[in-house]
């Protein structure tokens, strides 16, 4: 289950990148690492666009984790798009560094063992309360990722009769409402959280659609969405 948990779990090199790259004097680096205790200072510092450009105009081998990298990113073109919540951000970050990797774009509960989402929607009639929101949390994580960070290609397998984009978002809309509303969501603590990512589904994908055009290449990344 994807949390917003990137900023938890942010390394010694993640902290001395900050370090490296914001202080200016060895004075100021010591301030900076005493700010980073800090989780509300260390939240703003992370804002600051020097981290984005230090990241993405980096030409050697990135001494960071992933899960800062993704974060910092995400935080950027979120906020570009008018969305200021960090636990959004932070999300967004660690769904984005999950599916990265191609074993985790199958459904979370064995018995719906597939990566097409209209498997998973049928799954769903026979699924326990556990299973339910396993499955709809996954459909909503999954609709969110293809069409933020592979929208082009969804748009090529439409003009070939495939389901457009718009279908995925709605998809992906009512999957995080009803996941909200599970039982679950409040023991997690992602209802709220969930029924954001639903009301702002759209402002999200286009978000991801700049990452995507913009900043990231994550190659032919292999999914099935039908």
């Amino acid at each position: 289950m994807i949390q917003p948990n990137c900023r938890a779990r942010f390394t010694a090199q993640d902290f001395e990148f900050v370090v490296r790259v914001l202080g200016r004097d060895s004075q100021q680096k010591v301030s900076l690492v005493e700010l980073l205790t800090d989780p509300e200072m260390r939240d703003q510092i992370l804002d600051h666009e020097k981290l984005c450009y230090a990241i993405l105009e980096n030409t050697g081998h990135l001494t960071i984790s992933s899960q800062f990298y993704f974060y910092i990113l995400a935080r950027l073109v979120m906020r570009r798009a008018g969305i200021e919540d960090r636990t959004l951000s932070d999300y967004v970050a660690a769904l984005l560094e999950r599916f990265s990797s191609t074993r985790e774009l199958r459904a979370p509960v064995p018995e719906a063992s597939t990566t097409y989402l209209s498997d998973l929607l049928l799954a769903l009639k026979g699924a326990t309360a556990y299973q339910a929101f396993l499955i709809q949390s996954h459909v909503g994580n999954y609709a969110l990722f293809v069409t933020g960070m592979f929208h082009e290609n969804i748009e090529l397998r439409r003009q070939r009769g495939a389901p457009s984009c718009s279908y995925y978002e709605e998809l992906g809309r009512t999957s995080f409402h009803a996941a909200a509303s599970h039982d679950l969501a409040k023991k997690f603590e992602l209802g709220p959280l969930f029924e954001t990512l639903a009301d702002r589904f759209r402002d999200c994908r286009l978000a991801l659609n700049q990452l995507a055009d913009e900043l990231v290449d994550l190659g032919d990344h292999p999914y099935n969405c039908t």
